[in-house]
């Protein structure tokens, strides 16, 4: 549950979600958003529990967090149940104590496209765009919803074009971007629904 270590001044993507379970589409958008963004660090916050998913479907945190370590495979991948030590499954929330506890970092929020389409659900989700610039990741079928969705059209002007992408981490706030990437079909809903993942 501890906060990985990290130098002053790095720049870290903060990777939320269930992970339930982890699998290669998560280890790209990782990769992607490490290249892109030219990170230092991508956490993983394994969540206890999302508010907008069934949690009887969750698999316990000690696994999850277990598997997600194996999955991202990667040194510059740390993978942290903190959210769980913090007490909340609000990202909101996670990004605001991340901040305050660790000011000297430069962090970036990184998400699957196919959470753009619903980000305005997110309790005080405009906070978390406030605060630290966004970068969407492509992921099959999913660009379409994600730019027409509220938040994009919210904060349509505050877009960074994708060449640009480096400039994120330490940057103005509001900021975010959308990152092209070869699209991996792997997704945690269709692995539960084929049987191949159990609690």
């Amino acid at each position: 549950m501890r906060l990985p270590v990290a130098g002053r001044g790095q720049r870290i993507g903060l990777f939320g979600g269930s992970f339930n379970p982890p699998h290669s589409g998560h280890a790209l958008v990782s990769r992607t958003a490490m290249r892109r963004l030219k990170l230092d660090q991508v956490w993983w916050l394994v969540t206890p529990g999302n508010p907008l998913k069934n949690i009887y479907e969750l698999a316990p945190l000690e696994t999850r967090v277990h598997l997600a370590a194996a999955c991202a495979n990667d040194p510059h991948v740390r993978v942290t149940a903190w959210e769980a030590w913090l007490g909340t499954a609000y990202s909101a929330q996670t990004v605001a104590a991340l901040k305050r506890r660790r000011p000297d970092l430069k962090f970036v929020w990184v998400m699957g496209a196919d959470n753009l389409s619903t980000f305005h659900r997110w309790q005080n989700w405009r906070a978390i765009i406030e605060n630290v610039p966004v970068a969407i990741v492509d992921r099959p079928g999913a660009e379409l919803a994600a730019l027409s969705a509220p938040a994009a059209r919210t904060y349509s002007r505050f877009r960074v074009p994708e060449e640009q992408a480096a400039t994120l981490p330490g940057g103005p706030t509001p900021a975010w971007t959308f990152l092209h990437t070869p699209r991996d079909p792997a997704s945690s809903t269709a692995l539960r629904q084929a049987g191949k993942w159990r609690s």
